[in-house]
């Protein structure tokens, strides 16, 4: 061994010290909001899931946010931050939107290939980009999986003008429209990194938050 032990095997980091890192934070409270989604899902109080769906939503674009204005991070914070999000996201926009779909389609088998159809095109859109990356220009290929919460949430704000097997249809029709958007080439704009988006979002999340609070009570 070199007496200044250039050669000695780098330790290996605690496995929760990435948990007090800030970008991390967000995720985690943004999954935090995905499982009250989902709890509020099983329970069939949809409109209290949509305030969770659209709040992980917010959390996941903060963390980006947050982790471009970070000088300190090193590699490693930005390599496992990554591998969290990307986990993350096929929870928040795979899992979710799946079902979602089956409990509100009262789990007829059609609602269950829908399910499995979202939740495959998630898995094979974020593997694709974990394998080759995302593009350097300003946008997407294809939908990015954020905006199927964020239409699913402003699509319940018209399911008291249908009746339940009604609105059932039209939440099919629109998480297979966005699972084939989300494996498509169309080019779609890098939305979360906009300074404009984001003040939106922020709109967005407030207003369809306080549209489903009013509606709950």
């Amino acid at each position: 061994m070199a007496p200044d032990g250039s050669d000695r095997v780098r330790a290996q980091p605690k496995i929760l010290s990435y948990v007090l890192d800030i970008p991390n934070l967000c995720s985690l409270s943004g999954l935090a909001c995905t499982v009250l989604a989902l709890y509020f899902i099983l329970r069939g109080h949809f409109d209290a899931a949509m305030i969770g769906m659209v709040w992980a939503v917010a959390f996941d674009w903060a963390d980006g946010l947050i982790a471009r204005r970070l000088k300190n991070r090193t590699g490693d914070d930005r390599q496992f931050g990554g591998q969290l999000d990307v986990l993350i996201d096929i929870v928040s926009y795979g899992v979710t939107p799946a079902v979602l779909l089956m409990c509100y389609g009262q789990f007829a088998p059609i609602f269950l290939i829908g399910a499995f159809i979202v939740l495959a095109a998630s898995a094979i859109r974020l593997s694709y980009f974990s394998t080759f990356g995302l593009s350097t220009d300003a946008k997407y290929t294809g939908l990015a999986m954020d905006n199927n919460s964020l239409a699913l949430v402003f699509v319940f704000l018209f399911a008291g003008f249908f009746r339940v097997d009604q609105f059932s249809i039209v939440l099919l029709v629109t998480c297979l429209i966005l699972a084939g958007l989300n494996v498509s080439e169309i080019k779609t704009p890098k939305l979360s990194g906009n300074p404009i988006s984001v003040y939106g979002l922020g709109v967005y999340t407030l207003s369809t938050t306080g549209f489903y609070l009013w509606r709950l009570y």
